[in-house]
Order: structure tokens, then sequence, then C-alpha cells
């Protein structure tokens, strides 16, 4: 076992912030070959890989320029069309990590997201899903829809998307979120890259990030533990009675933060809706409740 070497915590979940570290290291030290990454975008916002960009420590140009050798992705690489296409097949001979945020689409074979063109036929996102979920060494299902279906697959569902875990017949890692941290996708990968597959809970979550809830962490759980709630928006109480989704989401939120770790929902005086578990955003509705 790898925790001989790994910082851990007393309920032997491992920090996350010693894990990126630890991979750093082995790679910066050449301990430990990149490597290939196919990212998909299927059917959603692209928010997961916007959401990379913003990364930091590291940063996404530590992130490919050191950790993995992203092969495609149509948001990022130079190439287009059918050339971008075939770095696509290409990589599917060799040992690679797949990436897919978005649902997978499969109303009329997948019709409702079409990724590529190639030799005159469309490729769909279910059909590349598909392609390369069976060959790909590791599965990350990255953001809510990837991960539980969220808003692609949400009422009525008309594109007929379902979730990455619940179209292959395979592993799937979820790492949800909307979207995703980039600390989380890319603690994810680093573990992966480092040490072998993280420790997964039972919905098949890292528990180094979906281990406690966003409860557990909150700057405000005080304030529930004195029974002082917010009446309204603004209020500095807890907003558990204005339907804050905290004790039932797991994420490291209230630590990690976002944006450079400048802020996040609560503490921009804005409940949690439970973004990144299963059933958002529909049984999450309302957002707000008073």
């Amino acid at each position: 076992m790898y925790y001989n070497k790994c910082p851990v915590l007393d309920n032997k979940k491992i920090i996350p912030k010693h894990i990126i570290d630890l991979a750093i290291e082995e790679i910066e030290l050449n301990k430990t070959e990149k490597i290939n990454l196919i990212w998909l975008e299927a059917c959603g916002c692209s928010g997961n890989i916007i959401s990379l960009l913003n990364g930091e420590n590291p940063d996404v140009v530590f992130f490919l320029n050191s950790m993995v050798n992203m092969t495609y992705n149509n948001s990022l690489m130079a190439d287009e069309g059918e050339v971008a296409f075939k770095r696509f097949l290409d990589t599917l001979e060799t040992e690679f990590i797949l990436v897919v945020e978005g649902a997978v689409s499969t109303k009329d074979n997948g019709l409702y997201n079409v990724i590529a063109k190639y030799n005159d036929k469309y490729i769909t996102g279910m059909e590349a899903v598909t392609m390369a979920g069976e060959k790909a060494k590791y599965v990350l299902a990255v953001g809510s829809c990837a991960s539980y279906g969220g808003p692609s697959a949400g009422r009525p569902n008309p594109s007929g998307s379902k979730s990455v875990y619940d179209f292959l017949d395979r592993e799937v890692i979820r790492v949800p979120g909307c979207p995703s941290h980039p600390q989380w996708i890319m603690g994810t990968i680093a573990h992966i890259i480092s040490f072998g597959k993280p420790t997964l809970d039972r919905e098949n979550r890292p528990i180094i990030f979906y281990g406690v809830t966003i409860h557990d962490r909150c700057t405000r759980r005080s304030y529930f533990e004195k029974g002082m709630f917010a009446e309204k928006l603004g209020d500095k109480e807890c907003m558990f009675k204005l339907g804050c989704r905290g004790p039932i989401t797991r994420t490291d939120c209230p630590i990690r933060r976002w944006n450079t770790s400048i802020n996040w929902p609560i503490g921009d005086n804005t409940p949690c809706i439970g973004c990144a578990r299963n059933g958002f955003p529909d049984s999450m509705e309302p957002f707000v409740r008073y």
C-alpha cells in the first residue's frame, strides 16, 4: 500500500494537497511517464474544461506539459476536423485515460451530440464514448452531467441523455460538480499517475475529495449548532432553513473554494444547491426555500 509514503489524516483519508504535490515531485524527478489522455466533451456546457483552465497549484499549463499528454480535446487542441479525430483514433491504440464531461445523448443513436465528421460520417458523442470507453485504462466522469446525468438529463430529457457511469458497462470514477473543481480533476488524475486508482466511496467518487459533507466543514456550522438560522439571503447565520443542501452534499468546497481559492457559494451568501450530488438539478429544486 502507498499509505506509508503519503501523509494521512486520522481517519486514513489522504490529504488531497499532498497527493498533487507528490505527483508533481515524481513527475519532475522523471519517475513517472506521462500518460495519454482523451478529454471528450459530450452533451453538456463544456464548463468543466473551462474550470480546468482556471486551475492553479498546479495550473493547467503544468498539467498539460508535465502531467499528461492530452491528445484530444476539441476545445483546446490546435488540430481540427478529420486530422483532430485521427489523433483520437490513434490514441485508442495506446495506454490512455479517458475523461468525459457531459452526459451521453442516446436518443436517435446519439444524433443530438455530434463531435466530429470523419470519412463523410458523423461521429456522435455516444459513439466516441463507446469507442474510447472500451479501451481506456481508466475512465473519469467529470462534472455532474457525466457523473449523474445532471442538467443535460434533467426533465423532460428530450435527448435521452444518461450519465457515463450508467452508459458504460465498466468501472467509471465519478468526479462530480457543476462544474468540477480543477483540483478535484487534477488531484484524481495525479493520484492515478503516481499511486493508481484512489479509494472510492460507494458511488465511485474519490473519498479524498468527497469523503465528508459541506456541512461538516462549513464556516457557518457554529450557527447551526446554536440553532441560529438565516431568514433571508444576506443574513450571516446558517442557511439550512433557506434550503441549503450542504448537509447532504459531499465535497470539500469550504476548504477548497473557487477562483484561486478566493470564495465559494456559502461564503458569498448563497445556499449550497447540491450541484455535486445525485439528483441535481431536478430533486434539488427550488434552490432557495423560505
